[in-house]
């Protein structure tokens, strides 16, 4: 869906080590990092890749949304992601409206 948006999708696989996350940041240097869980049992990665993340010095450089079947709004919170999209149509609109709040405070 997001592809069908505009919006240019890297897809680097599932179970990534925060390293590769890191890696394809500062690769790609893309407006978003998003990552999705399917079971509960993978949703503790998220703080983890973020807590990385932060530490690369990079958490300031990218957005970061999360989602999947078992992830809330409350969960993403609490692992500190700035957005959170129950379904893949959810997803698009979160990413444009946080792209669209980013580019905002850039310009101001």
């Amino acid at each position: 869906m997001l592809e069908g948006a505009g919006f240019k999708v890297i897809d680097i696989g599932v179970q990534v080590a925060p390293e590769k996350f890191i890696a394809a940041i500062n690769e790609h240097q893309p407006d978003i990092l998003g990552m999705s869980a399917f079971l509960t049992t993978t949703m503790p990665m998220f703080k983890v890749n973020i807590h990385e993340i932060t530490k690369a010095g990079l958490r300031d450089k990218v957005i970061i949304m999360v989602g999947g079947a078992p992830v809330t709004q409350e969960y993403a919170d609490a692992v500190g992601a700035d957005g959170f999209a129950a379904d893949a149509s959810t997803a698009v609109r979160v990413a444009k409206d946080l792209i669209q709040k980013k580019r905002a405070l850039v310009n101001a």
